[in-house]
């Protein structure tokens, strides 16, 4: 609806679980059924971009991530590590979340910027920074676009953040774009035939598919696809294994953790909640099954992938 100014503002759906957007209030949207398990909202005079729709639905599924820090933490020492951070350096964290890798290289003394889609998360990694006593430029961005000029950066970091942007190549190139010749880029990522890779794999079966040219998170944990995605812009291309452990009193206590957490979980769990319950039991089976393979004295085992290279 319009609010006093007569500007766009949130208009609720009748069961008030989506937003819409209208452009007067003579205008409405219809409802129409996109699949069994979804509907959509035709906008009037509005071209809506799939891409951009599908932006925004992670930017709210990760609002709720800030719980999972408690296990990133320790990664976030580890690649910091690696990655060769010194004092002065310029260091760009993209796709930061609640900061903890920004906040690490920041105590080592580099001059830190963090960037990342979701505000509530931010809001976090500020609150960080701060306990920790430290100064770190923290953006509202998209790693599509990065606010920042070429070539003014010494690292270019992320754990687990930029594999979730639709486009790997657009995402690339500007990561790469932003750092300094001779710069170091380096992150962590999930392989796809391990836990939590499979996990990501079982999380898409349920869903719909995402939008043309939306590439899986996972491609980003196969050194063979990094190789080919990197291509001739970097040299001295360095994989390297780590394992973050998750403890749990039981497969089902930490898929119910993972199902108010993490971005993919929110979604599909809030989704099959309304559409469909039974298919949501069903999920829930699977999941735990999973989770039981890596299992082992209250911990879940979680092997990752850390890439380094130099940009030529």
């Amino acid at each position: 609806m319009h609010n006093e100014r007569g500007e766009l503002s949130d208009y609720p759906n009748q069961r008030g679980n989506d937003r819409v957007r209208v452009a007067n209030k003579e205008k409405q949207c219809t409802i129409v059924p996109f699949s069994k398990s979804k509907r959509r909202f035709l906008y009037p005079d509005i071209d809506v971009n799939p891409l951009e729709s599908f932006k925004a639905a992670q930017k709210q599924g990760w609002a709720h991530f800030a719980p999972l820090e408690t296990y990133t933490t320790p990664p976030a020492a580890r690649l910091v590590k690696r990655s060769g951070i010194r004092t002065g350096d310029r260091v760009l964290d993209v796709a930061c979340g609640t900061g903890v890798v920004a906040t690490t290289a920041a105590r080592l003394g580099a001059r830190v910027t963090g960037l990342d889609l979701t505000p509530e998360l931010l809001e976090r990694a500020r609150e960080n920074s701060r306990t920790a006593g430290v100064e770190i430029e923290w953006h509202e961005g998209d790693v599509e676009k990065l606010p920042f000029d070429d070539a003014v950066f010494d690292v270019v970091i992320s754990q687990y953040g930029h594999i979730f942007a639709p486009r790997p190549d657009v995402a690339l190139a500007e990561m790469l774009r932003v750092l300094k010749h001779g710069g170091t880029i380096a992150f962590s990522t999930w392989p796809p035939e391990l836990f939590v890779g499979r996990a990501f794999a079982l999380v898409a079966s349920y869903m719909p598919p995402p939008p043309p040219g939306v590439s899986p998170p996972t491609q980003w944990g196969d050194p063979t696809v990094v190789r080919e995605r990197l291509g001739t812009s970097v040299n001295d291309i360095l994989f390297d294994r780590a394992t973050m452990l998750v403890p749990a009193l039981s497969p089902q206590h930490l898929r119910s953790f993972t199902e108010r957490t993490a971005g993919p979980m929110v979604k599909l769990v809030e989704s099959l909640a309304f559409s469909d319950p039974s298919k949501l039991v069903t999920f829930r089976r699977e999941y735990d099954a999973l989770v039981a393979e890596y299992f082992e004295e209250n911990m879940v085992r979680q092997d990752y992938l850390i890439t380094l290279a130099k940009k030529i």
